[in-house]
């Protein structure tokens, strides 16, 4: 295999797994946390969050540097552009999780099991828009990906 061909697995594979796991959260994950009292939310939030939280920044960041890669190598301007697209919007990921969604998620693992204080503000609204709007980045992402990989020129 080519290193192109290595590079269009990478990004492929990494953009796919993102959008996939990020557009499977705002369709399964985001519902259930909303049917939960707050209580059982930061519970379940706890739960679920510890695998995500090691495995999705390393995912997006190495798909992102192979969309640099990549569109550094082609010599075609539409590929280098949908590869420029697709590693800006790894980026875009990146910043709505680190900027939205983990200092978020850091306030919920951080409260003590039991009983919620008194007029606990419930973030799960705006985890939500943050999670629809990196999933939407995400999406845009694996799309420009897949042009790009399945460009002609490629």
């Amino acid at each position: 295999m080519t290193a192109q061909t290595w590079l269009g697995v990478v990004v492929l594979t990494g953009s796919g797994l993102t959008a996939g796991v990020l557009y499977a959260v705002a369709l399964s994950v985001v519902p259930a946390f909303r049917a939960l009292s707050p209580q059982r939310y930061v519970e379940t939030h706890k739960l679920i969050g510890r695998r995500f939280d090691l495995v999705m920044p390393p995912t997006v960041l190495t798909w992102t540097a192979g969309d640099v890669v990549a569109a550094v190598l082609t010599g075609h301007p539409v590929v280098r552009l949908l590869l420029l697209v697709a590693a800006a919007a790894g980026c875009a990921v990146a910043v709505v999780s680190q900027l939205g969604n983990v200092p978020i998620n850091r306030r919920v693992k951080a409260l003590p099991a039991g009983a919620l204080p008194a007029h606990w503000p419930d973030p799960r609204a705006r985890w939500r828009a943050f999670n629809l709007l990196r999933t939407g980045f995400a999406v845009l992402g694996l799309v420009a990906n897949a042009a790009a990989v399945s460009h002609p020129s490629w």
